[in-house]
């Protein structure tokens, strides 16, 4: 059993689901909603030990900024239920919070709230991890970047007061402790490639638990897209799940180039997320880039479309396939690299307008 999981909550899915990520959390700790005489939500209470059955499992929980800004009542719940793990009077080998709170206590010399704060999102007024965009725009050498600008964006705890202070050293410390990273995925029109949101937040925070571990944990997405109790999986058959299915797919990639400008726009976003799987993750198969690149660029036919349709994408997305192999993430041979180096010039040439269409 996991001494210590990360969890992200996102506002919007909460929402929909009615709490689901919520009621996740407040289960791994052992904890569950304490309600006045009418009824309504005040705080959290433990469940007993003897009726939970097993240890309380140390829960990080990342909020998006629009859940801070929607549920302020459910964050306080979620800080309360950290508090009390970690102020009850038991055995820490059976409350994992309370183990790992004492623990920087005696390192830190901090007091309990301090060392109990588990709840972490924006500063007041931010929103995002950044990481998509810092990906997005290459500049950036080592997968280390991307981790540090994931905890200085998320490095703000709220406590179960409502108050937020910096605490990005106790986040950095936390992340020690955190043995799998976790998220719902919740909608059937949204996956984890077709926005950057994410890789920036569950692959920000799995990339600061690598830098902090000094080694990868396991990356988990539930999908409940079609209703029951859904199925989690990891974030490797996720991902490849959803380049079978949608990019590798000719009905979803016909229907996207009927689209036009647009729809090759789309097709260069999930190269481009899925590049950002592999660069805060490292779980994307080399055999989903060699099959993009067979498919939507090396294919001279296909390249020719995409780049009549939309020129600075299809040049984009031949451009972040050659990222993708220079940042080691899929290991072409060379004539694969060749190739795709030439395609990818002949289409900066047609973006530029030095030739009226794409060469063989």
């Amino acid at each position: 059993m996991p001494e210590s999981v990360a969890l992200v909550l996102w506002g919007t899915d909460n929402l929909k689901t009615e709490g689901v990520s919520i009621a996740q959390a407040l289960a791994l700790l052992g904890a569950e909603a304490r309600q006045d005489s009418y009824g309504r939500v005040v705080g959290a209470k433990l469940t007993p030990l003897d009726r939970l059955g097993r240890p309380r499992i140390d829960v990080l929980v990342t909020l998006s900024g629009i859940f801070r800004d929607l549920l302020p009542t459910q964050t306080q719940l979620l800080a309360e239920a950290s508090w009390l793990a970690a102020t009850a009077d038991e055995d820490p080998e059976q409350n994992f919070v309370r183990k790992h709170v004492l623990a920087y206590q005696a390192e830190h010399g901090c007091d309990i709230e301090a060392a109990a704060l588990r709840v972490f999102s924006n500063a007041e007024g931010a929103y995002g991890s950044n990481v998509n965009y810092l990906l997005d725009s290459g500049r950036w050498e080592e997968e280390d970047e991307l981790a540090d600008c994931y905890t200085q964006r998320k490095g703000f705890a709220y406590d179960r007061h409502g108050k937020v202070s910096q605490q990005s050293d106790l986040l950095n410390r936390v992340l020690e402790d955190v043995e799998l990273t976790y998220q719902n995925l919740d909608s059937v029109e949204l996956g984890i490639t077709t926005v950057d949101h994410y890789f920036g937040t569950l692959g920000g925070i799995s990339s600061a638990v690598q830098r902090a571990r000094g080694e990868r944990v396991p990356v988990y997405i539930a999908d409940h897209t079609t209703g029951g109790a859904g199925r989690v999986r990891t974030l490797n058959e996720q991902v490849a799940l959803e380049t079978r299915t949608r990019l590798l797919n000719p009905k979803w990639y016909e229907s996207m180039l009927d689209h036009g400008y647009e729809g090759v726009r789309q097709i260069e976003a999930h190269v481009t997320n899925t590049m950002g799987w592999s660069a805060t993750t490292g779980d994307v198969s080399p055999w989903v880039y060699k099959q993009l690149s067979e498919t939507f660029v090396l294919d001279e036919q296909m390249r020719d479309r995409l780049a009549k349709l939309n020129p600075v994408s299809a040049s984009r997305l031949a451009n972040r396939l050659i990222e993708a192999q220079e940042r080691d993430y899929w290991g072409a041979d060379d004539d694969s690299i060749d190739a795709l180096k030439r395609a990818g010039e002949d289409l900066e040439d047609f973006l530029e307008g030095v030739t009226g269409e794409v060469a063989a």
